[in-house]
This record gives structure tokens, C-alpha cells and sequence, in this order.
């Protein structure tokens, strides 16, 4: 059934996200409470009126090429057919390219946007379904849940059907966890760091990651005193070192410490989770050095919302 289009502009937020948490590679997503906004409006005019604003706005396409875009377009298609125009504006402030999630924020946006435009959208487009949207666009499921649910996701694809599906299963982060994202000022492409990783690793270093994935879920949820030894990596952080050297200097120097740090995502943000207050805080921020401007988040407990426009 062809979709009716809403008249009204509908704005969105979405949260940044960190994949993997060290041990979690491509499993685990943590949504972060530092969040892009996004207002469209349905046109008569055909074509698209793009406005980017914050990070990375230079780099941003004001075509149809835009991520956001092409989110809405996907969601239209499943919820029916696309409008004749889009006007779109963006306000970023997840940093581009330094394993926060931008480009799931992104995606996840427009395609709420999309379902919010279109008159009965949540009852046609449910958030499992646009999580399997969400990740045939990313390629894959851990950040994209997290921006979709909030809190903390354990993210999978399984065979349904003979076509890969996404799913997920959210978990609730104890309140006393805050996270510290130290964000330098170079990037890594996420293909790139992912070229990096070999296609084998020892029997050892398997059972070391798998226990230490098993015992991140609990710790979490329960047990935040164990997150140092929960958040320690064999899989994947080590062989991507080349890329990021003074982030990977930074992580040995926290984990050393005793800290619960690992790369966020492909890199080469280096998150901190902790229960500390303000004096810890400001701790870590001094063993940083001025390579990397430190930002204090909270864990974002909702993942995409819509605001009042």
C-alpha cells in the first residue's frame, strides 16, 4: 500500500555508539550520550535540499548520495514508495571516522525519519525490522542496535529463510558505569582497519576473548569491578596497532593502570568505562597528554528519538 506523507518537518536524535568494548568484536554495542540531530520534511519539488552543520560538514554530501538520505530512501521503499522531494538538515557532533558510530547514527536516523514521515510508520516499520534494514546498510549489527535500543546490545546475524537477518538483545547497564572517550584528532576508515586483521589467531588468544566476551555481559549488568579484566582484547585491538600508534599507546598505558580502556569500534577513540567521579576523571584525562581531547559521556539509556521539531 502506497504511504501517505506527513506535511509536518519531524526531527530525530541519535546516539553515538561504541562497537566491540574490547573483546565484543562485532557483537557488542554500547550507545553513548552524545547524539546527532536530524529534521526532514516530505517536498513537492522533486530532488533533495540538504543543510549540514557540526562535524565533518565539509565532507558531507548535499546529494543523494548523503547517508541520511539513503537511509530515508531504504525506509521509504519498505514503508511503500519514496516522496517526490526530501528537505533535510543535519546538526553533527559525533566525530567522523573515529569509531563512534557517526555513520550508524546516520543510517539509523534516516530511517527513522523515514517511518516518522509516513502516516501509521511505527505500525509498518517495526525496530526489528529496521534494525535488518539498518544492517544490510553498515554491513553490521553492533552499533546500529545500539543507536536503535539504547543501553548496551549483544548483536548477531543468524540464517532465517535462506537470508541472513540481524537481531539483538539489549542489556542494562549499571548505573554507576560512566564512560571517558579520549577522541584524537586523525581518523582511521573502518575498511581499513579491517584489512588489518589476520585471518587466523591462536587457539589460546580464541578461549581468552571468548571467557573475557561471556564475562563483559555480566559485568556490565552486576559487576562493574570487573570490567578490567572483562574489556581485555585477543581478537582484534593488537593487529591494528599501525593504524592508531598513539591510541594503542594510550590503551597499554590505562590497561597497565588497571583501567577498563579498549579502541572504540575500528578506532582510534579509546574508551574508558568507570565508576568513578570527577577527580578520577580528571586523572585519566592528564595521563592522556594533549593528543586526544577527552570527553566525559553517560551511557544513553534510549537509543534514536523523536523531538519536538
Amino acid at each position: 500500500m502506497k504511504p501517505t506523507f506527513k506535511a509536518q518537518p519531524m526531527q530525530v536524535q541519535v546516539p553515538a555508539t561504541s562497537a566491540n568494548l574490547g573483546p565484543g568484536f562485532d557483537a557488542l554495542g554500547l550507545a553513548l550520550t552524545m547524539h546527532d540531530r536530524y529534521i526532514a520534511q516530505v517536498l513537492d519539488e522533486p530532488g533533495v535540499d540538504i543543510d549540514v552543520a557540526g562535524e565533518g560538514a565539509d565532507d558531507v554530501p548535499r546529494t543523494d548520495k548523503n547517508l541520511v538520505i539513503k537511509a530515508m530512501y531504504k525506509g521509504f521503499d519498505f514503508l511503500g514508495g519514496k516522496p517526490r522531494g526530501i528537505a533535510l538538515r543535519q546538526l553533527n557532533v559525533i566525530p567522523h571516522g573515529r569509531g563512534l558510530g557517526s555513520s550508524a547514527s546516520a543510517i539509523v536516523g534516516g530511517l527513522s525519519l523515514a517511518r516518522a514521515l509516513v502516516l501509521g510508520g511505527n505500525e509498518r516499520m517495526s525496530d526489528e525490522e529496521m534494525l535488518v534494514i539498518a544492517t544490510e546498510m553498515e554491513g553490521h549489527p553492533d552499533n546500529v542496535a545500539a543507536a536503535i535500543y539504547g543501553n548496551a546490545n549483544i548483536a548477531w546475524q543468524e540464517t532465517q529463510r535462506g537470508h541472513l537477518v540481524a537481531q539483538a538483545v539489549k542489556i542494562e547497564v549499571d548505573a554507576r558505569i560512566g564512560a571517558l572517550a579520549f577522541i584524537p584528532s586523525t581518523s582511521v576508515a573502518t575498511s581499513k582497519a579491517r584489512k588489518m586483521l589476520p585471518e587466523s589467531i591462536p587457539h589460546a588468544d580464541a578461549v581468552r576473548n571468548s571467557t573475557n566476551a561471556a564475562l563483559l555481559v555480566h559485568s556490565l549488568q552486576h559487576r562493574p569491578d570487573l570490567l578490567h579484566t572483562a574489556t581485555g582484547d585477543y581478537l582484534h585491538q593488537i593487529y591494528r596497532q599501525d593504524a592508531m600508534p598513539h591510541s594503542f599507546a594510550l590503551l597499554t598505558k590505562l590497561r597497565d593502570a588497571g583501567v577498563a580502556a579498549f579502541i572504540s569500534g575500528a578506532g582510534p577513540t579509546v574508551l574508558v568505562l568507570h565508576t568513578g567521579g570527577p577527580a578520577e576523571a580528571d586523572e585519566l584525562r592528564r595521563a592522556a597528554g594533549d593528543k586526544f581531547v577527552a570527553t566525559e559521556l553517560g551511557i544513553a539509556r534510549t537509543g534514536a528519538s523523536l523531538i519536538s521539531a
